[in-house]
């Protein structure tokens, strides 16, 4: 059995009393007429006399975050969704049967009041009680004030305590939801309609990831929980929707790290007509378009390192090929010297690159961008010129068919955004498709597999069309200036306890 605390046992012998006093305390609905940041300010330019005069009344409800007990008059702080407000309750003026049910309260209990508008000698907007509810009785205590949770483990396993307890957590959490509904209200501007696709797939595609597995009783089958939504949302480009979004959740059996955690949330976008220039477009305009309209400015710190320099978006994003930065950072010159595999595995041992036994020059070439070249990628670069192996769903490039048409959007040395003029010939990707099961059967897990009902989906013709996917998660931490993923998900991944 669960061993209680001292002020745990005292909370939990306080509820005998309320019933005693007819008091459910857990309470009932509540009338709510506004919200303590509204009241701040509406009424902070008003002197004492002039609220006084105006007799405003009100009606919040919050949790108790201070007491300050003064025998027949006490001080007291609430706290809303929107912030803290002080109340000012006094004996004679709530009667003395509604001041011994506020003697009962304590730090955490929520409660309603009901009162008028007034500010301190010390100007602070405070409402003097003149009904004192309570709603809620708190059977353990909060966090200390000054040291609330520090454990940042137990931030994120108990996201309620850290909304309470930490405004920057509360910041955040209201800020997501603002930031999404910017970036639909962007695309629905550019004319896309927004759309759902299955979260359960029969088939591991759309992008290069582990799955995760589950199995459907009713079909006696194993389904994966998508990796990606581009297979589906590709399929109604086919159908003539011409433009296309998506936001929603993925799944990927990865590592967890700051950047990583194995459900986030990407919209991915389809254009009929368009190609890697117009998702350029779209995907410089969409976060800029966030930046300014929600979080007001397009200067930010870099999320992922204190001490660089700050990011820029307001200028045009820069535009870079993979090749030409790695032999800008190694001298190794991939794009001008065809080497052999032999060749390019020697010439990543001598740069301490591992190969791995699916490993193809394209693997290689990627792996050396990885190495010594991400990390240097601060200000917003479109990182373009991959290589055909790493890109099994995107079209080659007309001038050197060892790469394709695609784009990786870089900021603060991580990715962000990844776009392509997408694959329309369904012959050329049957053959991506046989090349990746190949892989797999080398021991890539990540390889996609033949989605059969896709290729035949694009024997019935897909216009050329333009795509890109945007990690939400990654955005918001830039765009709210954290520090984790697991800042910006209400309920990231934990460890069992």
């Amino acid at each position: 059995m669960e061993k209680r605390s001292e002020q745990e046992l005292v909370r939990i012998a306080k509820l005998e009393k309320y019933r005693e006093l007819g008091i459910d305390p857990f309470g009932q609905a509540y009338n709510v007429t506004c919200k303590s940041q509204d009241i701040k300010n509406k009424y902070k330019q008003y002197t004492h006399e002039e609220l006084e005069a105006m007799n405003v009344e009100v009606s919040v409800a919050g949790r108790i975050m201070f007491i300050r007990k003064m025998g027949k008059a006490s001080f007291f702080s609430i706290q809303d969704r929107d912030g803290y407000i002080q109340i000012y309750i006094r004996k004679d003026v709530v009667g003395e049967e509604a001041y011994n049910l506020f003697k009962l309260a304590d730090i955490g209990d929520i409660v309603g009041i009901k009162g008028t508008v007034m500010v301190t000698q010390s100007g602070e907007i405070t409402i003097k009680c003149e009904t004192y509810t309570h709603l809620t009785k708190a059977l353990r205590p909060l966090p200390e004030k000054f040291h609330g949770l520090t454990d940042v483990e137990e931030r994120y396993r108990r996201r309620y305590l850290d909304l309470i307890m930490n405004e920057d957590a509360k910041r955040v959490a209201m800020l997501r939801p603002k930031i999404i509904r910017a970036l639909q209200r962007y695309f629905d501007g550019e004319g896309f309609i927004e759309v759902e696709t299955p979260v359960l797939q029969n088939i591991q595609g759309g992008a290069t990831a582990r799955p995760f597995i589950t199995h459907h009783n009713a079909l006696d089958a194993n389904f994966y929980l998508r990796i990606a939504t581009e297979l589906h949302l590709k399929r109604l480009i086919v159908g003539g929707l011409e433009r296309v979004y998506e936001i929603g959740r993925l799944f990927r059996n990865e590592g967890m790290d700051r950047t990583h955690n194995p459900e986030f949330t990407t919209v991915e976008l389809y254009q009929a007509y368009g190609d890697l220039s117009s998702m350029m477009d779209i995907c410089e305009g969409v976060i800029r378009y966030a930046a300014t309209n929600v979080i007001g400015k397009e200067l930010f710190k870099n999320p992922f390192n204190e001490n660089s320099e700050l990011i820029d978006i307001s200028k045009p994003f820069r535009k870079v090929d993979m090749c030409e930065i790695i032999k800008e950072k190694t001298g190794v010159d991939f794009k001008n010297n065809h080497y052999t595999l032999e060749e390019a595995t020697q010439i990543a041992k001598e740069h301490n690159i591992t190969v791995e036994k699916h490993f193809t020059v394209g693997h290689i070439i990627n792996a050396f961008f990885e190495e010594y070249c991400e990390a240097t990628l601060i200000q917003p670069t479109f990182l373009c010129g991959h290589p055909i192996e790493i890109s099994p769903l995107t079209k080659k490039d007309p001038k050197d068919p060892r790469f394709v048409q695609r784009f990786e959007l870089f900021m603060g040395g991580k990715e962000f955004a990844n776009a392509y003029t997408e694959l329309n010939d369904p012959i050329d990707q049957k053959e991506r498709f046989l090349e990746q099961l190949k892989e797999k059967d080398n021991g890539n897990q990540e390889a996609s597999e033949m989605d059969v009902d896709f290729v035949e989906a694009l024997e019935y013709g897909m216009p050329p069309c333009g795509g890109i996917g945007i990690g939400i998660d990654r955005l918001i931490i830039f765009l709210t200036e954290s520090t984790s993923i697991r800042d910006v998900i209400l309920f990231p991944q934990m460890k069992t306890r």
